[in-house]
């Protein structure tokens, strides 16, 4: 498939809006599609209409609904449909579909970006003209979760100092990690030991579950309740001691 062009995503978002019974123009103003309720009566086609926009639409028949065309996402895209919100509360953008598992991860991103905006998202499949309605314009109200915000606070507070600097990606220090460090340290020090014993020691109320699941490949059981360390723990408590002489 060739470059797409915006003006091919035109005829199928006019059709679909003609459907639910929309009089529809081209590059009214500053958008690229106008639609306008049909008067009661007005001829016109009123093929079956997908029932999430019918229901919202029909709440405020007065505004205009306004479609911004782009042959994908983009700031550019975002911005102007925003722009457009001080005409109408129906905005919504329309792009082409999805290609593979990639391409839908990406767009499923961005229908999630256009409801936290208040926009709606149609998408064309340009083979047929067939258009997917994927979220209506409504004020968007974020869901929070206790559980993501408690897990975060517990990490926040568990870790030890700031071991990993801002905007960084790829290996971190977690609270997880610097726990293992220590278990891995008193491992060092005194020899293979009890569960029981390393959780006093260092204060780490998991000791015993942290080794035997030895998510590092540092550790090892020796015995029943007894953990000692592989040569990967021992280079890692080697390489920790001298950070701290450093």
């Amino acid at each position: 498939m060739g470059k797409i062009r915006e003006t091919e995503l035109y005829a199928p978002v006019k059709a679909w809006l003609e459907t639910l019974g929309y009089e529809v123009k081209g590059e009214v103003g500053a958008a690229d599609v106008v639609a306008v309720r049909r008067a009661s009566g007005a001829g016109g086609s009123e093929g079956p209409a997908p029932r999430a926009p019918r229901r919202y639409l029909d709440q405020d028949e007065e505004q205009p609904v306004l479609v911004e065309l782009k042959a994908g996402f983009s700031l550019k895209l975002l911005q102007q449909a925003v722009a457009r919100q001080a005409v109408s509360d129906l905005v919504y953008v329309a792009v082409p579909r999805w290609q593979g598992r990639a391409g839908w991860r990406t767009f499923k991103g961005n229908v999630g970006l256009c409801r936290r905006l208040g926009l709606g998202v149609l998408s064309v499949r340009l083979e047929d003209g067939f258009v997917e309605l994927h979220a209506d314009p409504a004020p968007f109200v974020p869901r929070k979760s206790k559980a993501r915000r408690a897990a975060l606070l517990s990490e926040f507070a568990r870790r030890r100092g700031d071991p990993n600097t801002g905007g960084v990606r790829g290996k971190l220090v977690t609270a997880y990690r610097q726990d293992a460090e220590m278990l891995a340290a008193f491992l060092a020090r005194e020899g293979a030991s009890k569960g029981a014993a390393v959780a006093r020691a260092t204060g780490v109320a998991r000791a015993t579950r942290m080794m035997a699941d030895n998510h590092y490949g540092w550790f090892v059981r020796v015995g029943s309740g007894v953990y000692d360390l592989t040569q990967a723990g021992r280079a890692v408590a080697e390489a920790s001691r001298d950070e701290e002489q450093r």
